[in-house]
């Protein structure tokens, strides 16, 4: 059962920003799919069970950003 979770990053600007994001957050265990966006600085993660939130949340700041579960 695929879970879904949003979550809200700031300090992305640019589609350089998206990728970095992308890049990390994919590598988190479990994540199956990563749909991130600049304009509207939001994170939508889907994992194949629950989702681990710090490991999501260490994954962005990996990437150079601050994220928030929604």
């Amino acid at each position: 059962m695929n879970t879904t979770t949003t979550y809200t990053v700031t300090g992305m600007t640019c589609g350089h920003c998206e990728s970095s994001v992308r890049t990390e957050v994919s590598q988190v265990p479990g994540v199956t799919e990563v749909d991130v966006s600049a304009k509207t600085g939001t994170l939508t993660v889907t994992a194949e069970n629950s989702i681990n939130d710090a490991e999501v949340i260490a994954a962005v700041d990996e990437a150079g950003y601050t994220a928030a579960r929604d």
